[in-house]
């Protein structure tokens, strides 16, 4: 029997704080560098266990980021 060897995880830092609800405003599809900030460099959306956002804002980041695609305004 072979034995597999597993690599160690990578640990990243996650945020503590949502950062809409620290700044007091809403995520908006017009702007691009805050929701620039919630994809990854192939253009997925990030999960709310890695950008630390709250459930309200994560939902509204993903329907953003469609809306502005949906628009031809991001990748």
């Amino acid at each position: 029997m072979k034995k597999t060897i597993r690599k160690p995880r990578r640990k990243f830092s996650v945020p503590k704080v949502c950062y809409f609800c620290s700044e007091k405003k809403q995520p908006s599809f017009w702007e691009m560098g805050t929701l620039s900030k919630f994809l990854t460099e192939r253009g997925k959306i990030t999960p709310a266990s890695r950008n630390g956002l709250c459930l309200k804002h994560q939902r509204a980041i993903g329907s953003s980021i469609k809306h502005s695609r949906h628009l031809a305004l991001m990748p």
